[in-house]
């Protein structure tokens, strides 16, 4: 039952949902979607709640939503990313050229009204995913070559409202996550780590509608642990079996959307990622386990984000957010390397008829030099990425009916 559940779930996610490219948040969650919040940097999203991507940013903004109303997006999100090495780093090598790639991006959402005050919610996102292909030589070989991180949420919701101002909504999250790890072992022999697993989360919502102009949504992820089983290929070419333990951590977000008159709307975030829950990734085998440590921070993310109705069809949009680091450049590794970063986004939404509306944004995301200070002359790295950046660009389509 687990494997053909697993299976459909899989080729689900090959079919709706792709993304191989670091285009982590503050910790290893993503930011990017293929909906109209991109336009804000997802400023306000979980109180817009004015299209069917509610039904994943805030569950209880369905009650917002009458009818059906079915959206899906995508798009391309391309990764620039080049280390440079310090005079003084332990481990002789190169620079490890372009380790970022560009790569597609599709996700869907769907909310059904079951009565005027109880709708159902499906969506199917990737929540964390990453792609990091670095050269064979480049002197971060004994922190990581390769590595490929995928997951796939299939989240189905419901929401009711309990009166004219308030709402409440909650699902759960079906998660599949997949990977693949490479690292140069004793005399650059590789050494791989495969693994996949299926689990489970849950979420929790609210929705304050203070009045017809303003509201603020409320949402709570808990955390899934994921425990990859799959191989250890050692540098012998020996394989055994082993479990490889990484969490995506429980984080909450508020968001607030005020109308300030028929053209102007403001909207802002305030979240919270629990990435100290983050200390090692632990690889057990039959052998002793390895703990590889982490040594991960909290991280809290701020948006803000502007509408202006430039006329009945057309509402353009501006956002900014900014992600704290979750981790210092004592702990951090090449595998892993996540710094502060600073989101600039714009985009529009037009109303083609009462039944369809399309929209599309543009993103660049600054992702900070994240330093990397370790002196060790086994596995050591000294330097910071010269180039770190990304850009996306998604286009969504949303019908009611």
């Amino acid at each position: 039952m687990y494997s053909a559940i697993r299976y459909t779930i899989f080729l689900c996610a090959l079919m709706v949902v792709f993304l191989a490219t670091p285009a982590w948040s503050g910790g290893l969650y993503i930011q990017e979607f293929a909906t109209p919040s991109l336009g804000t940097a997802n400023a306000g999203a979980q109180a817009w709640a004015d299209n069917a991507s509610t039904a994943f940013f805030n569950p209880a903004g369905m009650t917002r939503i009458d009818g059906k109303e079915l959206m899906l997006g995508g798009g391309l999100i391309y990764t620039d990313i080049k280390f440079d090495p310090a005079p003084d780093t332990p481990v002789a090598g190169g620079d490890g050229g372009q380790a970022g790639s560009l790569a597609p991006l599709i996700n869907a959402f769907y909310v059904h009204s079951l009565s005027d005050d109880l709708k159902f919610g499906l969506d199917l996102i990737s929540l964390s995913a990453a792609v990091l292909d670095y050269d064979d030589s480049w002197a971060g070989r004994r922190q990581s070559q390769n590595i490929e991180i995928f997951t796939m949420t299939l989240h189905p919701s419901l929401a009711y409202k309990v009166n004219d101002w308030f709402s409440i909504g909650g699902g759960v999250g079906l998660v599949y996550g997949d990977l693949d790890m490479e690292v140069a072992g004793p005399a650059d022999k590789k050494i791989t780590i495969d693994g996949d697993d299926l689990e489970y989360s849950f979420n929790l919502s609210a929705m304050f509608e203070l009045s017809d102009r303003t509201r603020i949504g409320v949402i709570y992820w808990s955390e899934t642990n994921l425990n990859f089983a799959g191989d250890l290929t050692l540098p012998s070419g020996t394989q055994v079996g082993a479990d490889t333990s990484l969490p995506l951590v429980q984080w909450a977000k508020t968001g607030i959307y005020h109308e300030l008159n028929d053209r102007f709307a403001l909207l802002g975030s305030v979240g919270w990622e629990d990435w100290s829950s983050l200390e090692y990734v632990n690889i057990s085998t039959a052998n002793p386990s390895v703990a590889l440590s982490k040594n991960w921070k909290d991280t809290y993310n701020f948006a803000g984000g502007l509408h202006y109705r430039l006329s009945k069809p057309w509402l353009l949009q501006f956002g900014i957010a900014y992600d704290t680091s979750p981790v210092d450049a004592e702990d951090r590794t090449a595998d892993m390397p996540i710094d502060r970063q600073i989101r600039y986004n714009i985009g529009t939404q037009y109303t083609k008829s009462e039944t369809l509306t399309i929209g599309c944004a543009l993103e660049y995301a600054d992702l900070g030099d994240a330093e990397i200070n370790n002196s060790s002359p086994v596995n050591g790295l000294k330097g910071s990425y010269k180039n770190n950046d990304l850009l996306a660009f998604i286009i969504n389509f949303n019908w009611k009916f």
